[in-house]
């Protein structure tokens, strides 16, 4: 698993590699946590789309709430990278449009957005 710092102000966001990592479950999810905040002390984390299972961005399936919900407990900021333009499912669009409204969960097109 490959980490790379970025450096803004006085935090930390760590990316995940897209290739390096995919998280299928919620304890996934946990598990990053866990290595980031331990070896970084940061709670801001960046994935990729890529680093996701297709069932995440399908609502139905319950995944995206678990693994979302594990950050929200653990007051874990996440920024998911990507084109989501593709996704022609509206539901999916409004949850978009929802979780960024927040600071706890961002679904952004680039890492300079987050940055």
């Amino acid at each position: 698993m490959e980490f790379i710092q970025h450096k803004t102000g006085n935090s930390t966001i760590i990316e995940l590699r897209p290739d390096d990592v995919v998280i299928n479950s919620e304890q996934d999810a946990l598990d990053i946590m866990a290595n980031i905040g331990y070896l970084y002390d940061s709670s801001m984390i960046i994935i990729h789309k890529e680093s996701l299972p297709e069932a995440f961005f399908d609502l139905s399936s319950g995944l995206a709430g678990g693994i979302l919900q594990k950050f929200s407990n653990y007051r874990v900021q996440l920024f998911v990278i990507g084109d989501f333009s593709h996704y022609s499912n509206s539901r999916f669009r409004e949850f978009i449009l929802e979780s960024n409204k927040g600071h706890q969960v961002n679904f952004l097109p680039s890492i300079s957005e987050v940055l």
